[in-house]
Parts: structure tokens; sequence; C-alpha cells
């Protein structure tokens, strides 16, 4: 067996050492669909695959790293068996994304992130890797039965569970919605009163009358409130999306009363001198009865 030069044991003697878990920084040398290869001062390479960059199925990680890109990731094994440095660039995300969960946690502070993913029972969002599942109970404030449209979309939530050793982070959207809906009608109840013309939107119609949205609260405007006259079927008068200007009625605590019968507008006023008895007039027949017409 040949000595080592004085060279050979200087070099050997300066080569880093490291171990699982050890967090390390390097440079992508190459990057391929499927795997990126970082030099981080090691004798050997660290390879990072596909399954430990992302929890995204088939991700082109030519599209997220370029060559000369500055990474950090986590040592898995020493020796993936093929002399590589085996790392994980997501679960050191993971771990970077449930301290950031975990003071949000702690704090109540509302967090933002796009849906990465619609399951049956609600949505899921990545935050640095670190899942958070939103139960379709609180996504909103009101009932959906299809969450597909929140797909890529990103939305704000509040986490009110965090046991990440039980993979079990969960968020809450419907709360915020109810509190800036609360704030909102304060808003509104502070600026109407009874008597106001005010403009709305139509948003639900129902056999007993409308329910018009009126910008941070939902005022009632009931069949026997839209005409002076019989309304039979609001639902052929009205509907969703429809904007209405409407008066307030009254106000009761958080419940508006609303009416389409303007001061003015009233077709009795003044009828005894508009038909005095004994004025022969024509109309005609709106309605039959087993009583009369």
């Amino acid at each position: 067996m040949s000595e080592l030069t004085f060279g050979e044991m200087f070099e050997q003697s300066n080569v880093k050492t490291i171990h699982s878990g050890e967090i390390v920084e390097g440079t992508a040398i190459e990057v391929k669909p499927d795997e990126i290869i970082l030099s981080f001062g090691y004798k050997s390479e660290g390879v990072i695959p596909r399954s430990e960059y992302s929890n995204i199925p088939g991700l082109d990680l030519t599209t997220c790293v370029s060559v000369g890109d500055t990474l950090e990731a986590k040592v898995l094994k020493v020796n993936d068996g093929e002399g590589q440095v085996l790392l994980t660039y997501k679960r050191l995300a993971q771990d970077k994304g449930n301290k950031k969960l975990e003071e949000a946690f702690n704090n109540k502070t509302p967090l933002k992130a796009k849906v990465a993913e619609v399951l049956n029972g609600g949505l899921s969002v990545v935050i640095d890797e670190s899942r958070v599942f939103i139960p379709a109970s609180l996504v909103s404030d009101s009932y959906e039965k299809d969450l597909t449209k929140y797909l890529d979309k990103e939305i704000e939530f509040v986490i009110t569970e965090f046991i990440p050793k039980r993979r079990r982070i969960i968020g809450d959207r419907k709360q915020l919605l109810l509190a800036e809906k609360e704030k909102r009608q304060k808003e509104l109840l502070e600026r109407i009163h009874e008597g106001d013309i005010v403009d709305g939107v139509v948003k639900n119609v129902t056999d007993f009358g409308v329910f018009v949205d009126l910008g941070g609260s939902d005022g009632l405007l009931h069949i026997s409130e839209i005409s002076w006259g019989r309304v039979e079927n609001p639902k052929k008068a009205f509907k969703p999306g429809q904007e209405l200007r409407v008066l307030i009625k009254e106000i009761n605590e958080n419940k508006i009363a609303l009416s389409l019968k303007f001061e003015g507008t009233n077709p009795w006023d003044g009828v005894e001198d508009k038909y005095a008895i004994g004025t022969v007039v024509t109309g005609k027949v709106a309605r039959m009865t087993d009583f009369g017409a």
C-alpha cells in the first residue's frame, strides 16, 4: 500500500464532514426535470429528487430551479448507495412552514395561500410545503355544495388547530368572513335610517318576499311591500343579481324591513275625488273569483 503524500493528507484533512439531519447550502450545478444536483463543499455531490423537492406530482424541476441557484437542503442520507448525498428541500421547507403556521396559530394571525387541492371534505392549501386542511363547513359563511371554484385561488384563513405530529393542521376561513360581515353590517346600520331610499342587489327570492343585499347586510322586501296591489309570486318579478332601489321601512336591531311603496305613489290617494259615488268608469277585469270579479 502506497503512502499518502503530504498534499493528499492535507486535502483529506480539509474535507467537510456531514451527518443526517444537517442543513447545508449549495449551488445547483445540474437541473433535470426529476432531480437537482447540488455542490456544497463535500467530497460527494448532493442530489434532490423530485419527490424530495415538492409534493406536486410530476413537477418539472427545471421550471423551479436554474443552474447557479443557491439552495438550502437537509441531509437525509450521507450515501444514497450511488456515492451521492441524498438531500431534501421539501422537508426543510416543511419545517419552516410549520414554524410559520405555529406562530400564526399562537398569534391568531390570518394567512393567505392558494388552494392546492379540492377534497371531498374541504380544501387543501400549502404554505412552504406544509399542508393545511380547511373543512367544507369552515370554507364559507353559507353552505356551498361545489368547492371546485376555489381551486388555484388565493384565500385568507386562520389556523384553529396545530398538531403537526399528527399531521393535523386545520384552517378556518368562515370566522374571518363572519367578522368582516359583522363589521360591514355595523357600518351599514350606522349609515342608514328609516325612510332612506337606498340601492341594493337581489340576493334571493322566496315565496314570501325578496332578500336584498344592501352592501353590508340583507334586508327583507316582504311580498306585502312589493306593490300597492296584490302580488301572486315574487319569483316572476325578481331575479338574483337584479339591481333594486328600495325604501328603508323599519330597522329593528339587525333586521331591516324594506318596501317599494314609495311616498306619493299610493294609487288610493285621492281616490274619493277621482272616483266619486255615481261616477261611471271603464275598467279591465283583473281577476275572477267565486264571489265576483
